[in-house]
């Protein structure tokens, strides 16, 4: 077969053989790949990386009929082709409660969760690399001890990058990773305009962005143009930083090799990271879990006791089933609003005004004009362009005509305007820093107003557009996204997840950024900034990540399943109003599929009262419902004390999951269960059943309902019993159970039933339905 049909495959293996030589290791996956070339050599030069530390496998330049023959070896758990994975692309600490500034009840000062958790977590960042020069990645005000003994990592030279320079006791490692992505599109562009740094060194700002919101110093007086002005910090600024660049620019977008991303989980969890944060992900239809690099990094990871935290995934459609990153072991994040805005005022003709969101520095001060003037029936498109100027013009553009802002912005740049006000649906504003021109939002009744008032001059009037303020509490947050991918899971929404399992801040969030690229990517763009404002569950994901950190180094003895309980069960699902949090995109309130078990609330997570933990045992029932055998689960799975054999049961809903999920809930009644672990600060103390809200169409009976915890007994069980009692076909209902020490402590556990049933009878009516 030719050689031009050769792609990139990924072999896992599962656990390493020999965790105590990674050279031996090597040598067998050599072995391995030389069954299917004629020479050792040809191997050798097939072979991209040798992944020989936290787990088995490599990845190697292959064709199918090589791949077909590997996947049939033994020992081989699975070979998958190596996809191209995207990115998903200050004030908010404050608004989810992580002051700087603690006061108790007699007015004392705190030291706050912020400084005083993290100094010994190490969060791994997967992203675009960072740009060390930043202030977010200085130990000068932090205060940092040495860097933690358990520490294996390294900074390692490469272009712009000196680790003499570079690194410190903020940020201890950096690496980076590159060969599958110059397989798949050759060698990286550095050329102008796509200025990448072959080294850890970040050119399109996306890790920057991230870790620094994840684990950034505290920075005062950050801002991007005086917009957003106040104090930077991650959310755990004390944690120390490793970052592993497996994503670069191709085309100003950022490219994920699924080679690369294995090769830095490899290495990431055999240097010693706590929490690993990586906001990239690939849309449905989802892989099998162990044919995907997230999921086996991720699945290792957590047998070494390391949180990890990704994005959901951006979906600008809003509809159900296009949620990413699902597996049971990780944390899925989706992202949602802050209550910080940037109000924008458009003046026409001194008389008439509006208020619209932006992010503008400096008045413009131009002639109001109509997209049909300079557009096809009024759609700024490129296509659509009539050819005609508009120096001079602020052209008002609508969505609802087919318009796209991004494009609309990118034509309306080529005609010369000076501004675009865009008119979309209330549910979509949220400002961004595309700069190709200045673009105010403004919603479809004030564009029809402000539309309606330019119909009536003979002339075109001046408009006014004035410099952006920052307005802080005048809207009630959180609301979801509207790009924030939405449940259920489409892999099998019988596996726990509804779909993400939280949300968190994840619009117009403000971090750090490279000075040497423009905040709009776009070279045109010529403002060199040390902060930006980005959006996408990619902010969400570090904003979790960082809260994990401080969790873990408050407990370091709490497993990632109990960190993520203690996140899920004190989730808020109230916005700052005491109202519901709505779903962007939409007018509707949210559900577990838009917001998982709620938003995030640091503050209790750090002392949810119970947690439900995942033993390893429990992944085993998992991953023998889906399919593996007991010969590959041994493999796979670190070996369990006393264990010597693996049964299988035949359903997933009584693995200890925070959530409780039943996708196909038919006549039968249905029990699971549920083991709770007592972590607050009382040994013996008593919880009972507060509240349940039954799905619409199902009884739900908790038995039992008080639970007495001791210094004995640590951990109890109840059950849950759902009986459908109407009928219905093809919905979700959704439901919940809280258990109280009638005190600090209340955890809540969501209920999702999809209720399908179309023949019930119904005792206490005499009636059938149909």
């Amino acid at each position: 077969m030719d050689c031009c049909d050769n792609k990139v495959y990924i072999v896992y293996l599962g656990l390493n053989q020999y965790p105590d030589s990674p050279n031996l290791t090597s040598k067998s996956h050599l072995q391995l790949l030389s069954s299917v070339f004629e020479s050792e050599e040809d191997a050798k030069r097939s072979m991209i990386y040798s992944y020989k530390h936290s787990f088995s496998g490599f990845s190697a330049k292959i064709n199918a009929s090589q791949a077909s023959s590997l996947a049939k070896m033994a020992g081989v758990i699975s070979v998958f082709k190596g996809q191209t994975l995207k990115l998903h692309t200050t004030r908010s600490w404050n608004f989810l409660g992580l002051t700087l500034y603690g006061i108790d009840e007699d007015h004392h000062q705190l030291t706050p969760s912020q400084l005083a958790y993290g100094n010994d977590i190490i969060v791994g960042v997967l992203d675009t690399g960072v740009w060390p020069e930043s202030e977010s990645f200085q130990d000068n005000e932090q205060c940092l001890g040495p860097i933690p003994s358990s520490w294996k990592g390294r900074c390692v030279q490469g272009e712009n990058f000196d680790p003499k320079k570079a690194c410190n006791r903020k940020l201890i490692g950096a690496r980076y990773y590159l060969k599958g992505f110059e397989e798949t599109f050759g060698p990286l562009n550095t050329s102008s305009g796509n200025q990448e740094y072959r080294s850890p060194c970040d050119f399109l700002g996306h890790g920057t962005h991230t870790a620094s919101t994840a684990v950034g110093s505290v920075v005062r007086n950050a801002s991007f143009l005086g917009l957003g002005r106040g104090t930077a910090r991650g959310g755990a600024p004390r944690a120390r930083l490793a970052v592993y660049k497996v994503c670069w620019g191709r085309g100003l977008e950022g490219k994920c090799s699924e080679a690369d991303i294995l090769a830095a989980f490899d290495e990431a969890l055999h240097d010693g990271v706590h929490v690993i944060s990586a906001s990239f992900g690939e849309p449905p239809p989802l892989r099998p879990f162990f044919a995907s690099s997230a999921d086996i990094g991720s699945f290792h990871g957590m047998q070494r006791g390391v949180s990890v935290v990704f994005s959901a995934g951006n979906d600008d459609s809003s509809q159900p089933s296009v949620v990413q990153n699902v597996a049971p072991w990780s944390i899925c994040v989706a992202a949602s609003s802050i209550d910080r805005t940037f109000p924008t005022q458009i003046i026409v003709n001194g008389d008439f005004s509006i208020m619209g969101e932006s992010f503008i520095s400096r008045e413009i001060r131009a002639r109001l004009a109509d997209a049909p003037t300079y557009f096809l029936n009024g759609v700024c498109e490129m296509e659509m362009w009539n050819g005609k100027l508009a120096t001079g013009k602020v052209v008002i553009c609508f969505s609802t005509r087919g318009t796209v802002k991004g494009e609309a912005a990118a034509a309306l740049g080529k005609a010369n305007a000076s501004a675009l006000i865009f008119a979309q649906p209330i549910t979509l504003q949220i400002p961004e820093l595309l700069d190709f021109i200045p673009i105010v939002l403004v919603d479809i009744t004030q564009g029809t107003q402000l539309q309606y008032y330019l119909a009536q001059f003979p002339k075109l009037p001046i408009v006014q557009l004035k410099p952006t303020k920052t307005s802080i509490g005048k809207s009630p947050p959180p609301v979801v996204a509207y790009f924030s991918s939405r449940g259920p899971s489409s892999i099998s929404p019988d596996i726990l997840k509804a779909g993400p399992d939280i949300t968190a801040p994840g619009t117009s969030i403000l971090a750090a950024w490279p000075t040497s690229t423009p905040p709009s990517l776009y070279p045109v763009d010529g403002r060199s900034v040390n902060w930006n404002f980005q959006s996408g569950t990619s902010m969400s994901c570090p904003h979790v990540a960082g809260v994990v950190a401080l969790i873990k180094s408050a407990h370091p003895s709490w497993s990632p399943a109990a960190i993520r309980s203690a996140l899920m069960t004190t989730a808020l699902t109230r916005d700052t109003t005491h109202d519901s949090i709505l779903a962007g995109g939409s007018m509707k309130v949210s559900d577990p599929f838009d917001v998982g078990s709620g938003h995030i609330n640091p503050i209790k997570a750090m002392d949810p009262g119970l947690v439900y933990d995942l033993k390893p045992n429990d992944y085993i029932l998992f991953l023998c419902n889906i399919g593996y055998t007991q010969e590959k689960l041994q493999k796979i799975v670190l070996p369990l004390p006393g264990t010597k054999t693996i049964s299988c049961p035949q359903t997933n809903t009584d693995i200890n999951y925070p959530s409780i999920t039943v996708s196909n809930l038919q006549s039968s009644v249905k029990t699971i269960k549920r083991t709770v672990k007592n972590v607050g600060g009382k040994r013996s103390v008593v919880y009972f059943c507060s509240s349940i809200v039954e799905p619409d169409g199902v009884e739900v009976v908790v038995w039992p309902r008080v639970l007495f915890f001791s210094f004995y007994k640590e951990e109890l069980s109840f059950y849950v019993t759902l009986k459908p009692v109407k009928a219905s076909q093809g919905r979700y209902d959704f439901g919940e159970i809280v258990w109280s020490d009638g005190f600090h402590h209340h955890v809540r556990t969501p209920l999702i039933v999809f209720l399908n049933d179309t023949f019930i009878t119904m005792d206490h009516h005499h009636h059938t339905s149909f």
